[in-house]
């Protein structure tokens, strides 16, 4: 059997209503003859779990819920020691729509220009259906977009998206030591990586509204996030842009370098 070169992963807490929709999907649409699946069950209570071993999918479960981005790194990891190329990580609840894996692997590979590090499935773009989203949560999206962009000169639309495809460069980075956020790696994790010089596209993505179950950011848990958003992309700049910490291990070319203004 010839080795596939992408994985996809899938972050998972009790979703076991919701994650059968979701093969379902990348079934119907034959993603599993061109990608790797691996769900990272992260100690959910149900039966999400068993879903996973239905599909005979690849599983890893923590013992312990350490958090999405937890989660996500250990996707990551399995990655490196799999020899992948490219990562594209969607959400378990259904709100990614698989369609968008066949267009963000184009991306990645180069499409019609240069290989992106990072391509970000949008739901803000021009050609992205509508989304709706709360008051506290535009707001909180206005703030990222305006500090990323002050930061590093880009304007995205969707700091926070979910779905993204990955280089190996990009998820070798972050599968590594204290490069990653363990709870919420959104905005500050891509503010991270633009500052460092990685390759970030952006293009529109068909996404849905959750059916079922509780998301990570329901009740006043946005006004948190909105807050710890903030100073950890406060902490990013400081961290890169005055200690440089991690900057030589991230500049290997001349494409890959700080801005200091």
């Amino acid at each position: 059997m010839v080795k596939k070169e992408l994985l996809i992963i899938i972050p998972a807490f009790n979703e076991e209503n919701n994650i059968v929709r979701v093969f379902e999907q990348l079934e119907k649409l034959d993603i599993p003859s061109m990608a790797d699946i691996l769900v990272i069950d992260d100690a959910s209570t149900d039966q999400t779990d068993e879903r996973v071993r239905e599909r005979r999918y690849g599983l890893i479960t923590h013992i312990y819920n350490l958090g999405y981005g937890s989660a996500l790194q250990s996707g990551y990891k399995y990655a490196v020691r799999g020899n992948y190329k490219y990562v594209i990580q969607m959400d378990a609840d259904g709100q990614h729509d698989a369609c968008n894996i066949p267009v963000l692997y184009r991306e990645l590979k180069g499409g019609d220009s240069e290989k992106a590090d990072i391509v970000l499935g949008s739901r803000f773009m021009a050609g992205s259906p509508e989304f709706p989203v709360s008051l506290l949560k535009r707001l909180a999206y206005a703030m990222f977009r305006f500090l990323i962009r002050h930061m590093t000169g880009r304007h995205i639309a969707d700091p926070t998206t979910g779905l993204q495809g990955l280089s190996r460069e990009a998820f070798l980075f972050y599968s590594e030591y204290n490069h990653f956020d363990d709870k919420y790696p959104d905005a500050n994790m891509l503010m991270q990586m633009l500052l460092l010089g990685y390759c970030v596209k952006e293009i529109p993505a068909v996404m849905h509204i959750r059916d079922t179950g509780k998301s990570m950011h329901s009740g006043l848990r946005p006004a948190w996030y909105m807050l710890r958003m903030l100073f950890s992309m406060l902490a990013v700049v400081f961290r890169v842009k005055i200690l440089r910490l991690d900057v030589a291990k991230s500049c290997k070319d001349s494409r890959k370098k700080v801005k200091t203004g």
